[in-house]
């Protein structure tokens, strides 16, 4: 919920007409949204390892950090956050909604969307920039962290900051195509928002570019899982030098 209250706050801020922080620009935008990890991580790690994205549930699980039990719970949770997340914001700059009339720009502080409309490359896009974030947090992951249930895995261990400064540099280097989703909890809930809640003008939700950030992130949180299991394990045999 703060993840998405602050991020997508930070978007609204930027872009909505009659704000004072209307056209800020995307430095802004990227600064906000790590700062927003950075909330969401420290508030939550004590309860649930600072799970806030469904593509690193999903990483971690599949590194052997996370109990797949539990993964189902998580995301639920996730999704569940992000909703009332994009709702606040939705609440708290409703006047502001109103005055703009574009309705790109207005779900745009809902969800992502694409800068040039390429299918291909918008999702590749989402694969490296999760695949950046995953494989980091993997490493950030110490492995002695235990989770509510005792089972490893989790971000509780860490400071919150370095999680924050890996978002903002995805942002800064990879953020520009698609306005780097990575986190299809943080994309598709807002976007659902975006389709239910009375808003003057909004324009339809973009449904058919909707699987990219919500594929996209879990293929590049598998592919960050795999590259890391491939790397990290031990040898099985040691070259002997004469």
């Amino acid at each position: 919920m703060l993840l998405l209250l602050l991020g997508d706050g930070v978007v609204a801020n930027a872009i909505l007409r009659g704000t004072k922080g209307e056209n800020a620009g995307w430095i802004v935008i990227t600064f906000g949204w790590g700062m927003a990890v950075f909330v969401g991580v420290f508030t939550a790690a004590a309860y649930s390892g600072a799970h806030l994205n469904p593509a690193v549930t999903v990483g971690l699980a599949m590194a052997g950090k996370f109990a797949w039990a539990d993964v189902p719970a998580y995301i639920a949770a996730q999704f569940i956050g992000a909703a009332i997340g994009a709702t606040l914001v939705w609440i708290f700059y409703y006047s502001h909604f109103g005055l703009t009339a574009d309705p790109v720009t207005k779900r745009s502080v809902f969800c992502t969307g694409p800068a040039v409309r390429n299918t291909s490359l918008n999702f590749i896009s989402e694969v490296i920039a999760t695949f950046v974030l995953v494989f980091s947090v993997l490493y950030l992951a110490a492995p002695n962290i235990v989770g509510p249930e005792g089972e490893p895995g989790g971000l509780g261990a860490l400071d919150a900051l370095p999680v924050a400064l890996v978002v903002l540099v995805i942002g800064l280097s990879l953020g520009g195509t698609t306005g780097y989703a990575i986190n299809p909890a943080r994309d598709l809930s807002p976007r659902i928002m975006h389709a239910i809640l009375p808003i003057p003008g909004k324009g339809d939700s973009d449904w058919g570019y909707a699987w990219i950030p919500v594929l996209g992130p879990i293929v590049g949180g598998i592919l960050a899982a795999l590259l890391y299991l491939a790397i990290s394990s031990p040898p099985t045999t040691l070259a002997v030098l004469p």
